[in-house]
């Protein structure tokens, strides 16, 4: 008995130096279980859009049992060495970004994918966590937020311009290769996580609002740098009935399963529309789809109230912390996976043209899911960093 009683200890103590379970456990339970429940939803979806258990099922469960492993290993490293490493990683992911113009691999229209050995994946899904790192340690160091002036004075103003042209920079050049893959889905969301950071590190509203509406108002210069595609797919967003077997089929077809999901759905495995390949995508960028012809409003109310759990226990663990990097760093990761979700509902529903965003956690990508994972790790880092000054 003290031979297997030792042996146990010894398990346990490399265990626990690898993981750091002691920390883990501080965290609440239910962030696990909300967390397990998520992809646990996804599973079933994949199973469903396979008609069994196809490879998406069985390689979407391989993909978050290593994003798991790699999240409780970001989980326990130190936070000040993503603050220490965040230029690092934003170099990195911008080589592999213009590798991936150069030698990426096409598919349905895009380059976006760089294959090294037998691994594929999207050098923009690594640069949504670079940036927010970058852009963090950035307003960390030099901040945005300016003395309560009234009115303020010229000299504030132009120090706090001229502080907002390395983050823009930082910003703009993954924005510009990702749109020249072309994604412009990820350079959307890029500059929408970008602009979030902007408004959480004190930046004035006026200067907000004064981009948002150069934006609008630059549009029709915009217009004609877009792809054909690109453009088909704005104007099938305003009205999709002008080419309803060409352009306008996918959220037609979207629009019905939604639709046909009623309150309560259908039945697992029993949709029409998924199961009769009516539904484009069903098992990544239209993934919500099936769940709202399967499962019904009860499905959606359910993966929207365990999304909004997620969001709010990064939030709430965000402003309890003082730490400026910290803080940064918890609210962007939370901010780009809200959007994550909004985007994708938004669009399948019809309520913005279609772009190339998953269903984070949900819809099939190997490289998707464990950047979230990642994501979810270093905000967990920053839990462990409070949690340890606590007890100090």
């Amino acid at each position: 008995m003290k031979i297997q009683s030792a042996w146990h200890s010894k398990l346990f103590a490399a265990v626990n130096r690898l993981f750091r379970v002691e920390q883990l456990l501080q965290i609440s339970p239910l962030f696990f279980i909300t967390l397990f429940s998520i992809v646990s939803i996804s599973l079933c979806l994949l199973y469903s859009a396979g008609s069994g258990p196809s490879p998406w099922c069985v390689r979407q469960l391989i993909h978050f049992a290593l994003g798991v492993v790699i999240m409780l290993i970001t989980a326990t490293t130190p936070i000040r060495l993503w603050y220490n490493l965040a230029y690092v990683m934003y170099a990195a992911a911008l080589c592999a970004l213009a590798l991936t113009a150069l030698l990426g691999t096409v598919g349905m229209g895009a380059q976006r994918w760089l294959k090294i050995a037998s691994i594929q994946f999207q050098p923009s899904e690594i640069m949504r966590i670079a940036l927010v790192v970058a852009l963090a340690r950035r307003f960390s160091d030099v901040p945005l937020a300016l003395p309560h002036l009234a009115p303020p004075n010229n000299r504030t103003a132009t120090s706090q311009a001229r502080a907002m042209c390395v983050p823009l920079a930082l910003i703009a050049i993954p924005v510009f290769i990702t749109v020249k893959q072309p994604d412009l889905g990820t350079a959307m969301l890029l500059c929408a996580s970008g602009g979030a950071l902007f408004f959480f590190a004190g930046i004035r509203m006026r200067f907000i609002l004064s981009v948002i509406g150069g934006a609008i108002s630059g549009f029709p210069i915009f217009w004609h740098f877009l792809h054909d595609y690109q453009k088909n797919r704005i104007l099938t967003f305003l009205n999709p009935e002008r080419d309803p077997l060409g352009s306008g089929y996918h959220i037609i077809q979207s629009k019905i399963a939604i639709g046909s999901g009623g309150f309560w759905g259908k039945g697992f495995m029993r949709g029409t529309q998924g199961a009769l390949d009516f539904l484009p995508e069903k098992h990544t960028d239209f993934i919500f789809t099936l769940l709202s012809e399967e499962f019904g409003f009860i499905g959606v109310a359910l993966l929207v109230a365990l999304y909004s759990a997620l969001i709010f226990f990064n939030l709430l663990l965000s402003v309890s912390l003082k730490d400026e990097f910290a803080r940064l760093v918890i609210t962007g990761m939370t901010i780009s996976f809200a959007l994550y979700a909004i985007i994708n509902i938004a669009m399948v529903a019809g309520l913005l043209p279609v772009v190339g965003i998953p269903l984070p956690l949900v819809s099939y990508g190997g490289t998707s899911m464990i950047t979230l994972l990642i994501s979810q790790g270093i905000i967990l880092s920053a839990a462990f960093g409070r949690a340890k000054k606590r007890g100090a």
